[in-house]
């Protein structure tokens, strides 16, 4: 069984939707660690109270964010995880801590990739007037927001819409993909080709663009 390391920020919505398909048997890890860089990340103790191991590395102890990532990825690989999930990790990580994970760090973006990089993107994506809109798990490159997809979930834009409308439809497909994305990896059936990832999935399985049922 995969281990993984899930790191966290704040409270950890993403996380919780991980947990729960932990216990309930549909996402075959072993879940060694939540990791904020936050000592009052909410996450910290709902993963505690599930009896997940907890870590605090504070950003602001560092001079510098590669001396912070040094020290994160430290922590991290003295779990020994094979994947390392970003969940509402709010830092900007270094080229030498991604390369160091390079095919193991996994992220879930509140955009339908490459569109709306970066944060506000429901605000953004509002703005712009787009009729479609969805979240992204994608494997983290150097470059901000951006790397092969793995799976995306689409969700209308309403007329009448607003942030925190749309926020919270985009938010209940990341925790409906985020736990099939993994379980996918957990289960190999993922290849990265000529940066694009490539699913072996039963005929019936899920395809690389997820609607909300109707």
């Amino acid at each position: 069984m995969k281990s993984i390391v899930i790191l966290i920020s704040g409270r950890g919505s993403n996380m919780h939707s991980l947990l729960d398909a932990v216990a309930a048997g549909s996402l075959p890890v072993r879940v060694a660690a939540v990791l904020s860089n936050r000592g009052d990340a909410p996450g910290l103790e709902t993963a505690a109270a599930r009896g997940v191991a907890t870590r605090v590395v504070d950003h602001r102890a560092f001079a510098s964010r590669e001396a912070f990532d040094a020290a994160l990825a430290g922590v991290i690989d003295s779990f020994v995880p094979d994947l390392v999930l970003l969940a509402g990790f709010m830092r900007i990580l270094s080229d030498g801590f991604v390369q160091h994970f390079a095919g193991r760090l996994i992220n879930i973006h509140p955009s339908l990739l490459p569109s709306f990089p970066g944060l506000h993107t429901h605000r953004r994506a509002l703005a712009e007037g787009v009729r479609v809109h969805g979240c992204t798990v994608h494997f983290v490159t150097p470059t901000l927001d951006h790397g092969p997809i793995i799976v995306q979930a689409a969700v209308p834009v309403l007329d009448g819409d607003d942030e925190a409308s749309l926020a919270a439809r985009v938010l209940a497909q990341e925790h409906r993909v985020y736990p099939l994305a993994v379980r996918w990896l957990a289960e190999e059936r993922l290849h990265v080709v000529d940066g694009r990832v490539l699913c072996a999935l039963p005929q019936d399985g899920a395809t690389a663009l997820i609607s909300p049922p109707a």
